[in-house]
């Protein structure tokens, strides 16, 4: 148990992001975007399996769910060091984990230069909103400042759905009720249905995986629900394009006239590596006017980005500006600028100009 504490220890020290145990490679961890090996002695199997082992005990969790499927996500507590979301998985025949560093405190949105814009969702009273971005992107933290802002301005009772729970929030004005799939309830859609009999305000849904859940978030947010989620794309035509694509084609067109209706703001994020070592959010806001909710009717998705870029005075951004703003800066690239855009060829021009 020694050296994984020591390992959970020195990396939340150096205020890294991710610890990372493989057989085959020294142990490792993310910090300001960049991997740190803690020495350069590889891990072989043995060792890894006793790591993961003692990650379980540390969780006091059977290890039963691994053995069967080979793979398992949950969260552990550290008294006086921090929370950690652990996703344990095989490779190779042999048991490997990624672990995520998650503050005990709810971070501070200034801090984490989250902009206002983003944060003004949290007025909200009913309707989707969206986060997304890729894997690692700062979703999760996002929504936490988010709901936290709730929870600090109006009265309500707020349900989160999540595998795992990672921010911990305290009741403040509202009553906060943190669900975790798999242990509080069988999953997002059976837990989303239960939510809607629990008298909520506010319904977090940690991820929007298949049709049904989707149906039944859009149907929460139809019926007077404020309901916040995630989507692994970046950009908000991409979002709406997902969204739509995973109904059948008979139904795609009464799921646009449902989405023009009931979604009120899709935010992209992606986390892009600053000049001065780090990392530093980009953020694409689009918010549902008339003109928005047309689109979406009449299946006129390409034409988004143009709008979204037309109307900075209603408190939108697409995210190449957002990359762009921050080349003129100089707080990251010109190359990072063109490899997070979203229309890189544009992009390069624009670089070239600068």
């Amino acid at each position: 148990m020694a050296e994984l504490e020591l390992l959970l220890q020195k990396a939340v020290e150096d205020h890294a992001s991710d610890i990372f145990i493989t057989a085959g490679m020294p142990l490792a961890y993310k910090a300001k975007g960049r991997l740190v090996h803690v020495n350069e002695e590889k891990i072989m199997p043995p060792q890894s399996e006793q790591l993961v082992k003692e990650i379980y005990e540390l969780g006091q969790r059977s290890m039963a769910k691994i053995l069967e499927i080979g793979d398992d996500d949950f969260s552990i507590t550290v008294p006086h060091l921090s929370r950690f979301r652990v996703s344990i998985y095989k490779q190779r025949g042999s048991l490997a984990a990624v672990i995520r560093i998650i503050p005990f405190g709810i971070p501070d949105y200034k801090t984490l230069q989250i902009p206002e814009g983003v944060m003004s969702v949290a007025a909200k009273t009913k309707g989707l909103v969206l986060v997304t971005g890729p894997a690692g992107g700062g979703k999760s933290t996002t929504l936490a400042c988010i709901i936290d802002r709730i929870n600090q301005t109006r009265e309500g009772h707020i349900i989160t759905l999540e595998e795992p729970i990672e921010y911990l929030h305290r009741n403040a004005k509202c009553a906060v009720s943190q669900r975790e799939i798999g242990l509080d309830t069988e999953s997002y859609l059976s837990g989303l249905r239960a939510s809607l009999r629990q008298a909520p305000d506010v319904i977090l849904l940690g991820e929007m995986r298949d049709y049904e859940t989707i149906r039944t978030a859009m149907t929460a947010a139809e019926t007077g629900h404020l309901v916040i989620s995630t989507l692994h794309t970046v950009g908000a035509a991409n979002t709406i394009d997902r969204i739509i694509d995973v109904f059948p084609a008979n139904q795609q067109q009464q799921i646009r006239v449902q989405l023009a209706m009931v979604l009120q703001t899709v935010i992209s994020q992606q986390l892009v590596p600053l000049e001065s070592g780090g990392l530093t959010p980009a953020f694409e806001i689009m918010h549902l006017n008339n003109a928005v909710r047309n689109m979406i009717r009449e299946s006129k998705i390409h034409q988004l980005d143009a709008l979204i870029a037309s109307s900075g005075g209603e408190g939108m951004i697409t995210m190449d500006t957002s990359l762009l703003e921050l080349a003129k800066q100089k707080k990251i690239s010109k190359e990072t600028a063109v490899k997070y855009s979203v229309n890189t060829e544009v992009m390069e021009k624009r670089m070239a100009l600068l």
